[in-house]
């Protein structure tokens, strides 16, 4: 038996929820997979994993021994790569997370520049709404929106973001000015449709922010796809500040309700604490954290 495969093929099924899963994500054929953790379980003389129909349940036996193997498999892959070098010279590969717009917008292109800069660094971008355990999914890096929990992850926090309302010149020309939140009563509104539709817009900040009730003349379940209809002049759309910038600068949105302000939301770089940071890391942190912080800037400084 390779005790380290076996370990790695463990941590795989309790990653996974399954040992399907596991086979799925280290392309292994199940048999081969039931037969490594059962090899392992024999040779510890302990029962790890108890199988259900729907899930697979750690034993007592099995979380000390998971958590060990973690601490274990994480030493290995750090040796491994100082000795290839990976801390004399930025090398080898970093997995990536942020918000699917922000991301597409601008960390991708910000991305392309470092691996332009980096010729022995490969990057895997996933862009995905949800929040992503870092140790769980491998990541080294994630670009979060919003205030963090209290973590041992290290944060850096790159600038802030903000919820704007807005339409288009000709929408604002063909229905008339809006100014208070209490006219979007009166106006045609452009929702968010997803797992967290909301039909209640918050305009301001403090004490005096204001919700105002509104009812959809469209809904759609994409930033962008909000961003066109408000520019071809279907409603008014509230849309986070970095979402609109590009359509403000080219005047095809106006912001509304500028003088109210609105809540910030921070964003940071987070990875996760190590003993040797690698140079790859280190090198990604150092490249993408001034360019971000550049761009938020930009992007507040197109709403005042």
């Amino acid at each position: 038996m390779d005790r380290f495969e076996a370990m790695r093929t463990l941590l795989a099924a309790v990653d996974g929820g399954s040992l399907s899963a596991a086979s799925r994500s280290l392309n292994s054929p199940l048999p081969t997979v039931s037969r490594r953790v059962s090899d392992l379980e024999a040779h510890l003389g302990a029962q790890l994993l108890v199988r259900t129909s729907r899930k697979l349940i750690l034993t007592e036996a099995g979380e000390a021994f998971v958590t060990a193997t973690r601490r274990v498999l994480d030493d290995l892959a750090d040796a491994e790569r100082a000795a290839s070098g990976e801390y004399r010279v930025p090398r080898g590969e970093l997995m990536v997370t942020a918000p699917i717009m922000f991301g597409k917008l601008h960390v991708a292109p910000i991305v392309h520049a470092f691996l332009a800069a980096y010729p022995d660094v490969t990057v895997r971008l996933v862009l995905s709404d949800s929040t992503v355990d870092l140790a769980e999914a491998h990541v080294d890096v994630a670009i979060r929106a919003g205030q963090l929990p209290d973590s041992d992850l290290v944060a850096r926090k790159l600038g802030e973001i903000r919820w704007v309302v807005c339409a288009s010149p000709d929408y604002l020309a063909r229905r008339g000015a809006i100014e208070v939140p209490e006219d979007l009563a009166n106006h045609d509104c452009i929702a968010f449709e997803g797992s967290h539709s909301t039909r209640t817009w918050r305009i301001g900040a403090g004490v005096t922010a204001r919700r105002v009730e509104i009812v959809p003349r469209f809904s759609v379940n994409t930033a962008d796809a909000i961003i066109d209809a408000a520019a071809a002049g279907v409603g008014v759309a509230r849309i986070m500040s970095y979402q609109a910038s590009a359509a403000v600068n080219e005047g095809r949105l106006v912001p509304l309700f500028t003088g109210l302000g609105c809540e910030p939301v921070p964003i940071h770089l987070v990875h996760r604490r190590q003993r040797s940071q690698p140079l790859k890391l280190r090198a990604f942190l150092d490249f993408v954290a001034p360019r971000l912080q550049q761009v938020l800037g930009e992007v507040a400084g197109c709403f005042g």
